[in-house]
């Protein structure tokens, strides 16, 4: 049996799933567009500290000066790579998996762990670290969708707490896989694990 997500952790309103903080026209968002695939593929191509705005709109074929127009900065254009990765992955739970598999799944869908694009998702991540307000809103968001999507491969059930601690593990995976201790593609085996292990969820 297939569950959908009910809750959507994204701000309400008009143009609030969008970049930058005001209403874009067509156009507008076309090129916002073109710059958040053109900081993927900056990601894909070079080290986190060699990339810039301005390689980022370079790519993109727009002045760095409209670029900034809709990004603060180069870690608010790579975080935003991230939070498209996981709009673009739907959460839709299978109730007749074990716990194990359901959250193995949902990490799959987060957009961490693109096992063709490492370094991308490594470059991304330290932006996720970066200062800025703007970059603290793209971080809050994919915080709650992470809260969401792991709230709902646990299942009505579990435990009080245990939401929290394996958000907090996920969390941690992440940033070790940045560093290199783990791969990004072990994460799913990793977090289903956890939850199983906090549940007492048999293996």
């Amino acid at each position: 049996m297939f569950v959908a997500l009910t809750e959507d952790p994204r701000p309400a309103g008009p143009g609030a799933a969008r970049p930058g903080r005001r209403h874009l026209s067509e156009r507008q968002a076309e090129a916002a567009e073109r710059l958040v695939i053109a900081a993927e593929e900056e990601a894909g191509s070079r080290p986190y500290a060699q990339i810039s705005v301005r390689s980022i709109a370079k790519r993109a074929g727009v002045a760095a000066a409209t670029a900034y127009t809709y990004f603060s900065s180069k870690d608010h254009l790579l975080a935003e790579v991230l939070w498209r990765r996981m709009q673009a992955t739907p959460y839709l739970v299978d109730l007749d998996q074990s716990l194990a598999e359901r959250m193995a799944d949902a990490v799959r869908t987060m957009g961490f762990g693109a096992a063709e694009s490492p370094e991308v998702t490594a470059a991304c991540t330290s932006a996720l670290l970066g200062e800025g307000p703007d970059v603290a809103d793209v971080r809050a968001r994919i915080g709650r969708e992470i809260a969401l999507r792991v709230r709902a491969a646990l299942g009505p059930d579990s435990a009080p707490g245990v939401l929290r601690v394996l958000q907090i593990t996920y969390t941690g995976a992440i940033l070790s896989a940045g560093l290199g201790h783990v791969r990004y593609d072990e994460l799913p085996g990793l977090m289903a694990e956890a939850a199983e292990r906090m549940t007492g969820t048999p293996t």
